[in-house]
């Protein structure tokens, strides 16, 4: 029987894992999409979730188990969910939600976003989801869980260094100063630059995620 415990866990896995998915859909052809831009949003939707959601259905026991986690545990799983809801909220208040799900890929347009949390990481969205996924893993995960998450995190990996060669194709020399400057997805203690930020199809100068 499911836990309070694996149903938040199981939302925000839910929620971060097909992202990848998503991303790849519309990146895989940009070019037709920015054409086709509501079946565009569609697509990857229907294929990224979609296919989540029934993966969930049909093997979500078989990846949780809240009941077996220590309470400490938990806990601190929970303060990392919360972390990446106020991230959340942080590119939201800078970008729009319209931004966070590609928009300025699908139009072809964006600009470099220079302030706020964009300031401190390139990529805050992506480090957010890597910490909530990583809060739920803590929270309910069982073993094969963290072996999904572990490979997930890898691809996450690859799908920001295959974004930052598109924003330096998209915004050149001024991409490769912020890029310099600013670190990918771990602030520095002393803090970025006041005046570096991003955000273009996925995650970065606004760009747009």
């Amino acid at each position: 029987m499911m836990t309070i415990a694996d149903w938040i866990a199981g939302s925000v896995l839910l929620a971060n894992l097909p992202v990848p998915v998503y991303w790849l859909v519309l990146h895989s052809a940009v070019g037709f999409w920015r054409r086709h831009v509501r079946a565009g949003y569609a697509v990857a939707i229907v294929t990224g979730w979609g296919s989540g959601s029934a993966l969930a259905w049909l093997y979500g026991s078989r990846l949780l188990n809240a009941a077996a986690v220590p309470a400490p545990m938990k806990w601190a799983g929970a303060a990392l969910i919360a972390f990446d809801v106020w991230v959340i909220l942080q590119v939201e208040r800078h970008l729009g939600a319209h931004r966070m799900v590609g928009q300025a890929e699908l139009t072809g347009g964006g600009e470099m976003k220079l302030d706020g949390i964009y300031a401190r990481v390139r990529h805050p969205r992506y480090a957010a989801m890597l910490i909530s996924t990583l809060g739920a893993c803590l929270m309910a995960a069982r073993p094969l869980m963290w072996c999904i998450a572990a490979v997930w995190a890898a691809v996450v990996g690859l799908m920001v260094r295959a974004e930052e060669r598109e924003l330096v194709a998209r915004f050149g020399a001024a991409y490769e100063e912020y890029r310099q400057r600013v670190p990918a997805l771990v602030p520095r203690r002393s803090g970025g630059t006041i005046g570096g930020g991003t955000e273009a199809g996925g995650e970065g100068p606004e760009r747009s995620q």
